[in-house]
């Protein structure tokens, strides 16, 4: 984990709500600064007041960011290399999963905006964010990169539609590219494949549909997000550095790969 004394330095993307928020208080409580941005400013304003009283002004930096946007995610890292250096841990987490009237569409439906939108976001966005980020951890021997995925893109979905499966899906085959090429040089790229996590996203606990996914789940509840931030700090410290390529399931047995 990150000394206190010379912090390393953490970017969440999608950091102001849920998993994400939940990421970054946990990286800041095991010693790290952390950078993290969304494209909604209240919650950027809500997260950068929250954490920086909790953890110091000095520790924290929140941004407006849109993940469709290239020129400002570049602006976006090169402001976090000048305020403290170069990352060494990233998280992918921003995502989004269109509904339509709470449901998905059916396949034949899918406009092309919204399929290109939701690439864009889900997995455009985090190839750009690794481009930004992993040759500097390269560099410097030592780097942390971390999907946050979904059991959607593992096994049959049943609530997401085709463009967020197929988005979650390709971030292992993206993780395995970026082994491949980073792994010999002291970066670690690992994918998180959350279940039914309690979220903004995922609605009130005794929705229809998350008490359904509540039946299918053999621990006998529904995750939380710092069943996530949990694994996220692990895989972003030093003991985590065996550990790589690998997709950990956290799901409460919902889905068991062979």
């Amino acid at each position: 984990m990150s000394a206190r004394g010379n912090p390393r330095i953490a970017v969440v993307t999608g950091g102001t709500t849920g998993i994400g928020l939940t990421c970054a208080e946990h990286l800041l409580a095991s010693g790290h600064r952390v950078a993290l941005f969304s494209q909604q400013p209240a919650r950027v304003e809500a997260a950068r007041k929250s954490l920086s009283g909790k953890f110091g002004v000095d520790n924290v930096l929140a941004e407006i960011v849109d993940l469709r946007q290239p020129e400002a995610l570049v602006r976006f890292f090169e402001k976090v290399s000048t305020t403290w250096g170069s990352p060494a841990v990233l998280v992918c987490n921003a995502g989004f999963s269109p509904k339509h009237g709470g449901q998905r569409l059916a396949f034949d439906a899918i406009p092309l905006a919204e399929w290109n939108d939701v690439l864009a976001v889900n997995l455009t966005g985090a190839m750009l964010c690794c481009q930004l980020a992993a040759p500097a951890m390269a560099a410097e021997r030592f780097g942390r990169i971390v999907f946050i995925s979904s059991v959607a893109g593992r096994a049959l979905p049943r609530i997401a539609g085709t463009s967020y499966v197929a988005s979650k899906a390709a971030l292992s085959g993206l993780a395995r590219s970026l082994v491949s090429e980073y792994g010999p040089r002291g970066v670690t790229i690992n994918t998180i494949a959350p279940g039914r996590i309690l979220t903004e996203m995922t609605g009130p606990e005794d929705s229809p549909t998350n008490q359904a996914a509540l039946t299918r789940i053999p621990s006998g509840r529904l995750g939380h997000p710092e069943d996530i931030a949990a694994v996220v700090t692990f895989l972003a410290s030093e003991k985590a550095g065996f550990v790589n390529g690998a997709i950990i399931d956290v799901n409460g047995g919902e889905y068991m790969p062979c």
